[in-house]
């Protein structure tokens, strides 16, 4: 794997996404080396010389991230209160290079240090965020994200290639939820196999709900080209039907209806859907 230590130019970005409850994204790294065979992120390469192939394969370490927020942060009138910061969306925050930089709870540490009154979020694919409690409890106004596409780990490993099996994450959510943190668990995006089984569909928002969360955001995967044709190259030789039900999530008509199977297991197991509705990313950009 490429990995090495940058120096980035800023921190802090205010986000272009439309209809989220955040307004700012702190992304520590550039890649991901959980390399999940979906991820619309792997746009980022060409801002490094990679190309989409590559994404899981490089991962570049902002070393100044920390003093760059400890500057940036300080632009927020009222310490920040009334907005929200998300770590991440274009990388995950916890993959396994943080156990060595430590970059998200140094920058976690600076919005403790400046006394930041704003709400934090945290979305990542890995049990490793356990590793900091302590910076959590001292951040009142932190919601913590575990992404859970699966209730079997042999699906999450065959999508999400390095990434924690599913088993892990929540575990991990049902301590987080133990210990007394607002959690939820992000549902996307919603991988075929399930789309495509009611039995698998409902197996996912039941382990969900065991663990004691509560509210979940559920999402179609974005199907864009560059997407698609990732997904082509890494599903080689599979049953062509899997790309097909993967590119199905364009289809409105198609949402529509699965929307409907999604409402009614939020209601059966008492959850709460954030947003209030699925999201799409191209109607979200």
């Amino acid at each position: 794997m490429d990995a090495k230590e940058i120096q980035a130019k800023s921190i802090l970005t205010k986000t272009s996404l439309k209809n989220v409850d955040f307004d700012y994204s702190v992304n520590p790294y550039i890649g991901c080396r959980f390399g999940c065979v979906y991820c619309y992120a792997s746009f980022m390469g060409r801002f490094v010389g990679k190309k989409i192939r590559d994404w899981g394969e490089y991962v570049y370490a902002k070393v100044n991230a920390p003093e760059l927020l400890a500057k940036e942060i300080t632009k927020l009138p009222h310490r920040g209160k009334g907005k929200a910061i998300c770590f991440s969306i274009v990388t995950d925050p916890y993959q396994g290079i943080e156990a060595k930089y430590k970059l998200t709870r140094k920058c976690l540490e600076v919005l403790i240090d400046y006394g930041y009154l704003g709400d934090v979020h945290i979305l990542t694919k890995s049990d490793l965020l356990l590793r900091n409690i302590d910076i959590f409890r001292s951040l009142p106004n932190i919601q913590l994200g575990l992404t859970i596409t699966s209730s079997e780990d042999k699906i999450s490993r065959y999508f999400e290639k390095y990434a924690p099996p599913v088993s892990s994450r929540l575990k991990a959510l049902r301590t987080l939820n133990k210990q007394g943190f607002h959690t939820y668990a992000f549902l996307g995006p919603l991988l075929p196999n399930v789309l495509g089984d009611a039995q698998a569909l409902e197996g996912l928002f039941e382990a969900v709900a065991q663990t004691g969360n509560k509210t979940v955001f559920v999402e179609y995967l974005n199907a864009g080209r560059y997407i698609v044709e990732r997904l082509k190259t890494e599903l080689a030789g599979v049953d062509e039907t899997i790309i097909q039900l993967f590119q199905q999530s364009k289809n409105k008509e198609k949402r529509i209806e699965w929307d409907q199977r999604v409402k009614s297991l939020v209601k059966k197991y008492g959850l709460h859907l954030g947003y209030g509705e699925t999201l799409y990313h191209p109607e979200m950009n």
